[in-house]
């Protein structure tokens, strides 16, 4: 039998052909996972953002310490949004079309994210909001694992209304999705819970002189005042301002984080506000997460708060779609965020309801030192109806 053998120079064909097969393989292998957080490392969310970036940190810092997303280690590649519609398409298009992420998860102000969404959608990229919101933000390419308001309002009504006696109530927030869209739902209850609303004014995003609102509150009297502010720096100069006027009233924040309550001392004390995340759960989870944090900042570590914590654990759902999925393509991550879960410091996280998430919620009120006391947890609280059509 006569048998061929490729000539010589077929032979190192095949061998170089082989070389460069693995080559590329290997090449391919290294090349980094690239995350994308646009995020306001400027304007009103630069009180919060540093949390945001060290729990991000840890996260990367964990996974390619356990070997990375498929044997790729992860690169997070951090834009300033400057807490802007603008900054926002900014740092969306650089994220996604030049540094060219595989993926971007980040908490933002609602504007933010709407702007970032049409950018998203041309670079058909996997997109995790790690922020709590005013809801039913729905798009093929975007999970949420932070609140809603389905799940939070009435944990701070009901306490108002059935334990402290509330029965009106007086509505203070910014002139935006977010701000609206948290009161058009709150209104609505309160007024299913038989109380009323006896005012509601609104500040432009860019605002900062609470003064002529805050006297509208003082002449209405109300029982209450619920705020839904951009968070950050808005929280804080909200309630200097509110306390400067004595207002002798029941305070419910919608969007004060733990964080923020702690930096802001005696101007924070006595307000109340409802959160999936508290660095007082008590669980190995969380014990985990604060150690590993302190061991890594050290004197530098920031409050984590519900604001921050999600950023955390959505890089690890993100991982684990990827490794579901066998791929980094898209498409296939995207139909994997909604069947994969993470046991992280909140408990179980599964963005399954929707492309949302059911969340355990503690309502507390801050005291004079800036930490939270606990009243009560609301276990495993549905989103209800965000995104049916998705």
């Amino acid at each position: 039998m006569n048998r061929r053998y490729p000539s010589r120079p077929g032979l190192f064909s095949l061998l170089a052909a082989a070389s460069l097969g693995l080559f590329g393989a290997l090449s391919q292998a290294a090349e980094p996972v690239r995350i994308g957080i646009p995020l306001g490392l400027s304007g009103s969310n630069s009180v919060i953002a540093p949390a945001i970036l060290q729990s991000s940190e840890l996260a990367a810092a964990q996974i390619n310490a356990a070997g990375g997303i498929l044997g790729r280690q992860v690169v997070l590649e951090v834009a300033d949004d400057a807490t802007s519609v603008i900054g926002a398409q900014k740092a969306y298009d650089a994220l996604v079309f030049q540094k060219k992420v595989d993926a971007i998860i980040t908490m933002e102000i609602s504007a933010a994210r709407n702007a970032g969404l049409p950018i998203i959608n041309r670079g058909r990229v996997p997109y995790i909001y790690t922020s709590f919101y005013e809801g039913h933000a729905c798009n093929r390419w975007m999970h949420i694992n932070g609140w809603v308001p389905e799940q939070q309002v009435a944990t701070i009504v009901d306490y108002f209304t059935d334990e402290l006696n509330g029965k009106t109530f007086f509505l203070v927030g910014n002139d935006y999705n977010f701000g609206r869209s948290m009161f058009d739902y709150t209104r609505a209850y309160i007024q299913q819970k038989g109380g009323a609303v006896v005012g509601e004014e609104y500040l432009p995003l860019d605002g900062t002189d609470w003064t002529a609102i805050v006297a509208k509150v003082r002449a209405a009297a109300p029982d209450a005042l619920l705020t839904a502010t951009a968070g950050g720096s808005a929280n804080v100069g909200l309630a200097k301002q509110v306390r400067a006027a004595g207002l002798d009233l029941h305070y419910g924040s919608l969007s004060l984080d733990e964080g923020t309550a702690k930096s802001m001392g005696d101007t924070a004390n006595g307000i109340y506000l409802s959160a999936s995340y508290l660095t007082s759960i008590d669980n190995p989870q969380n014990q985990r997460f604060l150690a590993a944090l302190k061991e890594k900042f050290g004197v530098d570590y920031q409050t984590q708060s519900d604001l921050s914590e999600p950023q955390y654990e959505a890089i690890y759902l993100y991982k684990a779609a990827v490794e579901k999925a066998g791929s980094f393509d898209p498409a296939k991550v995207v139909a994997a965020l909604s069947e994969v879960s993470f046991d992280g410091p909140r408990g179980t996280v599964k963005m399954d309801r929707q492309r949302h998430a059911a969340l355990t919620m503690r309502l507390a009120q801050v005291q004079a030192d800036g930490t939270l006391s606990t009243i009560k947890t609301f276990e495993n609280l549905d989103p209800g109806e965000q995104c049916p059509k998705l």
